[in-house]
């Protein structure tokens, strides 16, 4: 079996975009239309919509092989569908070229699932390491805006010069989190933000995305199983279930829902416990 998404046969009916990315929140940060993936015969995604508004914090749970991950990285460029459009800042990517999406690429943040450090680099050049690639900036800029991100995320000077392999998973996800952010994207993608961490990191970490998703006016698009995590931060929720999104809106709505995922998830002990903590 091809375990490769098939090349686009089609394109939404898009407008031409490219070089007019709109950042200003005249339109949705995130547009996804009548989307299919397909991995040899296997339908993974059909005839999926999705939009994702400025300013939200949006979160994607589903089953296994509902392609949360899939979705997350078509919507980063790194997969295209076999069909639909996925517009990000208005902007249709999946008909962008390579050059162009990697311009695109700079108004958005990842924070992958464990962090993702070159192992090799200092906390300082990992969290540089994106404002280096643009090959534009001079070096006194450069190590101001480290710290800053630095110091915004909670870690502090003495901490430039050490190696990923000296830090806490939860200093690990401080670091990615300050590399996310090197650009001052509008945009950020969080895969499982708080996997691996005990209860009290986890609630430090979830505070400090708060913080920042306030502070600095972040849409935020979240992939996670922890139900703590997803009730504390979710502006909504999107369920993807038999292809495409089956529910999306707020926690409260979202669970009353009549699907048995659904009820499984959310309306099991740990959902029932997660939702007494949230009120």
């Amino acid at each position: 079996m091809n375990d490769q998404p098939q090349v686009p046969e089609e394109s939404c009916a898009c407008p031409e975009t490219e070089g007019k990315l709109t950042l200003d929140g005249s339109v949705p940060v995130v547009e996804i239309t009548n989307l299919q993936t397909k991995f040899g015969r296997t339908v993974i995604h059909n005839d999926l919509n999705l939009t994702i508004e400025n300013g939200e914090i949006l979160s994607i749970v589903g089953g296994s092989g509902t392609g949360k991950t899939v979705l997350l990285r078509q919507m980063l460029g790194l997969e295209r569908p076999t069909k639909g459009c996925v517009r990000i800042f208005g902007e249709d990517i999946t008909v962008a070229s390579s050059d162009h999406l990697q311009e695109l690429r700079n108004h958005w943040g990842m924070l992958f699932q464990q962090g993702a450090l070159y192992s090799a680099l200092t906390v300082f050049e990992n969290i540089a390491q994106p404002m280096m690639e643009l090959g534009t900036l001079p070096q006194q800029l450069i190590r101001d805006a480290v710290l800053l991100k630095m110091n915004m995320v909670g870690l502090g000077p003495e901490h430039a010069n050490k190696m990923p392999s000296d830090l806490s998973g939860g200093m690990i996800k401080r670091v990615a989190l300050a590399r996310a952010l090197a650009l001052e994207p509008k945009l950020l993608f969080l895969d499982e933000p708080t996997a691996g961490l005990d209860p009290d990191l986890s609630e430090s970490f979830v505070s400090l995305i708060k913080s920042l998703h306030r502070e600095l006016g972040l849409t935020v698009v979240m992939v996670t199983h922890d139900l703590d995590t997803l009730f504390a931060l979710s502006t909504r929720i999107a369920v993807l279930a038999e292809k495409h999104v089956l529910a999306i809106g707020p926690t409260r709505e979202v669970i009353k829902t009549d699907h048995p995922f659904i009820k499984e998830f959310f309306l099991g002990d740990r959902g029932k416990r997660a939702l007494e903590a949230l009120e």
